[in-house]
């Protein structure tokens, strides 16, 4: 069992890893971390070993909080709709969270996850409804999520506009 003035401190460097990541990347100096968790960097590494220990605490409540967004889109009662707004609020996520785009959009390659799988049905029912491009694939969304993440690393508070001119590039006429 872990001590109660321990367990603090590790939930300190969680929440200020979330912080310190979203806002500057994966790649951010752990002191910064545990500067923003107000703990010393000895106590950072007592709990978080190497940078993937602290970076694995992080990925899984990214994922399924991504997964969760899908999981959302495909109840919507439109198909389309559904589509765009997973695709926004990932969208957004990449524009406010350096750490999820490069975690969780750039990396996700695994053609078996749950969000894959989800990803597809989105595209799978959106076009069963008439709204998506027939060509449009799974891998289509992956580069559109890619492009756009660039373009709000960019300019985060401009992305909006290539997300909207790139939906027009998918929607079916």
């Amino acid at each position: 069992m872990i001590r109660r003035d321990a367990q603090r401190n590790r939930d300190a460097l969680v929440e200020a890893a979330r912080e310190v990541l979203a806002e500057r990347g994966v790649e951010a100096p752990l002191e910064a971390v545990a500067r923003r968790a107000g703990v010393a960097i000895g106590t950072l590494y007592r709990h978080f070993p190497e940078r993937g220990d602290l970076i694995d605490a992080l990925l899984d409540e990214k994922v399924s909080g991504w997964a969760e967004l899908a999981r959302q889109a495909l109840e919507a009662p439109d198909a389309w709709e559904g589509l765009v707004r997973f695709l926004e609020r990932t969208c957004e996520l990449q524009a406010r969270d350096r750490a999820f785009t490069e975690l969780v959009c750039l990396a996700h390659r695994s053609d078996e996850s749950e969000v894959n799988r989800l990803i597809a049905r989105l595209v799978e029912r959106a076009q069963r409804a008439g709204a998506l491009r027939a060509d449009v694939g799974s891998i289509d969304l992956a580069f559109f999520m890619m492009a756009n993440s660039r373009v709000a690393e960019a300019d985060p508070e401009r992305w909006r506009r290539h997300f909207t001119l790139s939906l027009d590039a998918l929607r079916a006429r």
